[in-house]
C-alpha cells in the first residue's frame, strides 16, 4: 500500500471514528474484555446515513457523471475532471492523500468508478474547510457548504469568457473570430465555452463570484440570502440523498408538496412581468423560462444576421450549439454527424454563454432567479433584441442589484468587501432595521452636525431586504411595532398620532419612515456653519447631502425641519392629504407596500384624473408663470429651476461657476469638471434644499407646500426676486 492511500484510510478512520462518537454508531464483533488472549478483530461499525447515500446521484456508480471514460484511451477519469467524478481525485485535490492541495495529480483508473464515497466529504481536510475558490478566482467564505461548494462551482466564467476574446485580440464584438495559431503552429479555433453542469453554487453567488457573464456598467445580485436558515446547500438539501427538503419549503410557500410544485413558487418581491408575458402570477421558473425563450431568439437571429451561419441548439448533445446553415431549423450534418457551430462573435459567445448557464442550473430559479433574469436580460438587450417589455430589476426594496445594496461591495483600491459600514446598515441591509430596533437604537445629531444611529454595528451586505425586515419573525408575520421615530433634527414624531394621554400610537407607517427621513436637517446644517460668515467663501464648509428618498421628513415638514428652514418664517407642518383622518394621509395607504407603486387610481377617488403630476389643489399660481391648469409639480419645477439659476448667479458673482448632475457624487461640480469647492454658508443652503427637491422625487404629493416654501425662501436668501412669486 503506498502512501498517499494510507494517508487516506488513516484519515477516514479518524472520520468514522468521529462520527460514530457523533452520530451514536454501534461496532459488533467486538472482544470481551475477559477475552484477553482472543484475536483482536477490528470493529465493523454500523455506518450512519449510509441508505441515504445509496439513493443519491452521488453513489449512482454506474451514471455518465462517473462512467463517461470507460471508453477513452486511456480509460481513466482524467486530471482535469477527477476532481468531481471520483472521490480519489476529490481526496487528490484537497491534499488528504498527502499531495499538494488546490490540484490533482493522478488520474483515476475509469474501471474503478466510485461515485461520491463517504471519505470524500468527511476527511481531516473537511473538517476545517472553510472557504473555496471559483473559477473566477474570487475566494468565498461558507463553511460545511464548501464540500458542495469545490464541485458545483461550474468551471468557466465572466472572467474566463473574457480571457478567450482578449486571447483572440478581438476588437470588433461583431465580427466572426477567425482561428489563431498555437505555439506548435496549429489552429486554434475561437469557441464555446461551457460552464458545465450543477454549477448551483455559482448562480447562489451571482454577481459576487461572477459565474455567469456579466456586462460592463451593470450591477447583479450577489447572494441570494432567501431566509435564515434556507441559504445554503445544506440548508435546503439532505446532504446525503441530495434531496430538496421540500416539506420544510412548505411552512412558508403554499401548495407545495413536491419537488415540481417549486416552480410555482414567487414571492411578493418578485413583482415586475420580467419575461413580458402579462403573467404576473407565474413562478420564477417559468419567467426564467420565457426570458430563455426571448434570448434563443435573439440568438438565432443574431447568428444568421450577424455572424452569417444560422445557429440550433441541444442541451443533450456535445458541443451544444450547431450550425444551421440552410435554416431549416435542424443542425447541419457532416461526415461525422451534426456540424458544431464554428463562426462565433464575441457578442455571439457572451450570450451563448449566457443561455447555457440559465440551462444548467436546473435549480437556478431557486438558487439565485434574479442573478439568471439579469444575465438572460442583458445578453437579449446585447445582442440587440427588444426589452421593453421585459423586466430586470426589482421594486426598490428588492432590487439587490442596485447601489442602495451594492454600493459596499468593493474597496476604493477594488478588493471584494461586502460589509455596510455602521452608519449605513440600518436601511442598506436586510437585518439592519430590525437589530436597530431590537437594540434600541435611535438618529441623533452630534455636536459637529452630523447624524448618527446608534444601537448598530457595520454588517455583511444585503441582496435587497428581506420578508423579516419589517416582519416580526417571533410573531409572524406582524410587523415590527414602532411606535415613534426620532428624525436627524431631534424631532420626535409618529404616523399613528398621540392617545389621550399624550403618548405615541404604533403604526405600520413608522417602519418606513424609519429609513425614509434623509440624513440631515436644519439642526445639521445650523451646527456645521455656526459662526461662519454667510457670504464668504470658507474651505471647510462642505456640501451636505440630505440623502435619497426622504419622503418622511416631507411628509411631516416644518414638524422635523428636514429641509433648510430659514430664521423668521414659518413652514407647514404635517401634510393632511384629505380631510378625514386616516384617508391618504400615511405611506401605506398611498403606496404599495411590496411593489412600492403609488396606487394611482386612489387618486381618482377624489381627483378627476389618475395622474398624480396632473393634481393641483387651487388655482393659485404659486410659480408666478401664468399657468394654474398645470399640476402642482409644475409650479414646483419651475420654483426649483428658477432656485438652479439664482445659485449659478450667486456662485460667479462670489468666484466660482457651479454645476449639478444629480447621478454623481458629490452632486455639485465647478467649472474644471471637479467637486465644487467655493461654498459660501448661505450658497450651501440653497444647494442643500435644492438637492432636497431632487433627491424626493414625490415630494410634490408627500408635502408640495412645505416645498414650495423653502425653494422661495431660498431664491430670496441668495438675492432672488421673488415678487412674481405666492409663497403659500
Amino acid at each position: 500500500m503506498n502512501i498517499k492511500k494510507m494517508l487516506v484510510l488513516l484519515g477516514v478512520m479518524i472520520v468514522i471514528a468521529t462520527v460514530l462518537v457523533a452520530c451514536g454508531g454501534t461496532a459488533t464483533n467486538a472482544p470481551s474484555p475477559e477475552a484477553t488472549d482472543a484475536p483482536v478483530t477490528a470493529p465493523i461499525p454500523d455506518m450512519p446515513y449510509l441508505a441515504d447515500w445509496q439513493s443519491s446521484g452521488h453513489a449512482d456508480v454506474a451514471s455518465e457523471p462517473f462512467r463517461h471514460w470507460d471508453g477513452e484511451e486511456p480509460a481513466e477519469v482524467p486530471t482535469t475532471c477527477a476532481k468531481c467524478h471520483s472521490s480519489d481525485g476529490y481526496l487528490d485535490f484537497l491534499g488528504a492523500d498527502g499531495s499538494e492541495a488546490g490540484k490533482v495529480d493522478v488520474a483515476v483508473a475509469a474501471d474503478h468508478a466510485q461515485g461520491v464515497q463517504c471519505a470524500a466529504c468527511h476527511n481531516a481536510v473537511t473538517i476545517s474547510k472553510t472557504t473555496v475558490v471559483f473559477p473566477s478566482g474570487v475566494e468565498i467564505a461558507a463553511g460545511d457548504d464548501t464540500r458542495c461548494m469545490e464541485c458545483h462551482q461550474g468551471r468557466e466564467s465572466k472572467v474566463s469568457v473574457d480571457a478567450q476574446i482578449e486571447k483572440f485580440a478581438v476588437t470588433d464584438m461583431d465580427a466572426v473570430v477567425a482561428p489563431i495559431k498555437d505555439d506548435a503552429g496549429k489552429d486554434v479555433r475561437f469557441g464555446f465555452r461551457n460552464v458545465h453542469y450543477y454549477a448551483a453554487a455559482a448562480t447562489l453567488y451571482g454577481g459576487m463570484t461572477h459565474g455567469g457573464y456579466e456586462y460592463e456598467g451593470m450591477t447583479y445580485d450577489a447572494k441570494n440570502t432567501h431566509v435564515e436558515g434556507y441559504d445554503s446547500c445544506v440548508g435546503c438539501h439532505d446532504p446525503h440523498t441530495l434531496e430538496v427538503k421540500v416539506d420544510q419549503c412548505a411552512f412558508c410557500h403554499e401548495d407545495v408538496a413536491t419537488l415540481d410544485d417549486l416552480k410555482n413558487v414567487r414571492m411578493v418581491s418578485s413583482t415586475p412581468d420580467y419575461d413580458g408575458d402579462g403573467n404576473v402570477e407565474e413562478g420564477m421558473y417559468y419567467e426564467i423560462e420565457g426570458l430563455q425563450t426571448v434570448l434563443m431568439t435573439e440568438i438565432q437571429k443574431y447568428a444568421a444576421d450577424k455572424a452569417g451561419t444560422g445557429i440550433v441548439y441541444d442541451a443533450a448533445a456535445y458541443p451544444y450549439w450547431f450550425a444551421d446553415a440552410d435554416g431549416d431549423g435542424a443542425a447541419d450534418q457532416g461526415t461525422d454527424g451534426p456540424v458544431g457551430y464554428s463562426t462565433w462573435t464575441a457578442r455571439l459567445l457572451k450570450a451563448a454563454y449566457n443561455y447555457q448557464v440559465s440551462l444548467k442550473d436546473p435549480g437556478a430559479f431557486a438558487h439565485g432567479n434574479k442573478y439568471i433574469v439579469q444575465l438572460l436580460f442583458d445578453s437579449t438587450a446585447d445582442l440587440g433584441g427588444d426589452t421593453s417589455t421585459l423586466a430586470r430589476t426589482d421594486a426598490g426594496h428588492f432590487a439587490g442589484d442596485t447601489m442602495p445594496f451594492r454600493d459596499w461591495d468593493f474597496t476604493e483600491e477594488g478588493e471584494p468587501n461586502y460589509i455596510v459600514p455602521f452608519g449605513c446598515v440600518k436601511c442598506h441591509t436586510a437585518q439592519g432595521l430590525p437589530t436597530f430596533l431590537k437594540d434600541g437604537g435611535t438618529t441623533v445629531v452630534t455636536p459637529n452636525g452630523t447624524t448618527s444611529t446608534t444601537g448598530v454595528q457595520s454588517m455583511p451586505s444585503s441582496n435587497g431586504f428581506m420578508c423579516s425586515t419589517c416582519h416580526n419573525e417571533t410573531a409572524w408575520p406582524e410587523r415590527y411595532t414602532v411606535a415613534s421615530v426620532v428624525f436627524p433634527s431631534g424631532k420626535t414624531v409618529s404616523l399613528g398620532g398621540t392617545d389621550a394621554d399624550g403618548k405615541f400610537i404604533a403604526d405600520d407607517g413608522n417602519l418606513c419612515i424609519s429609513c425614509h427621513m434623509g440624513r440631515e436637517s436644519t439642526a445639521s446644517m445650523n451646527a456645521a456653519l455656526r459662526g461662519k460668515d454667510l457670504d464668504t467663501v470658507d474651505p471647510k464648509v462642505r456640501f451636505k447631502n440630505i440623502h435619497y428618498f426622504a419622503a418622511g421628513a416631507t411628509l411631516f415638514g416644518g414638524d422635523v425641519q428636514g429641509a433648510y428652514q430659514y430664521e423668521g418664517k414659518e413652514y407647514v407642518g404635517q401634510n393632511m392629504h384629505a380631510d378625514e383622518a386616516g384617508k391618504m394621509n400615511k405611506c401605506q395607504d398611498c403606496h404599495d407596500v411590496h411593489a412600492l407603486e403609488p396606487k394611482v387610481e386612489s387618486c381618482e377617488t377624489c381627483h378627476d384624473t389618475t395622474d398624480p403630476l396632473a393634481v393641483r389643489e387651487s388655482d393659485v399660481d404659486y410659480d408666478g408663470d401664468g399657468d394654474v391648469t398645470e399640476g402642482i409639480k409644475g409650479e414646483i419645477d419651475t420654483l426649483a429651476e428658477a432656485l438652479f439659476a439664482q445659485m449659478q448667479v450667486y456662485a460667479t458673482a462670489n468666484g466660482g461657476d457651479i454645476a449639478y448632475d444629480g447621478h454623481a457624487y458629490p452632486y455639485y461640480f465647478g467649472a474644471d469638471g471637479k467637486s465644487y469647492a467655493t461654498w459660501t454658508p448661505r450658497l450651501v443652503k440653497a444647494a442643500f434644499n435644492y438637492q432636497y427637491v431632487q433627491k424626493d422625487p414625490g415630494a410634490f404629493v408627500h408635502n408640495p407646500k412645505y416645498v414650495m416654501q423653502f425653494l422661495i425662501d431660498s431664491i430670496e436668501d441668495l438675492g432672488g426676486n421673488v415678487s412674481t412669486y405666492t409663497r403659500p
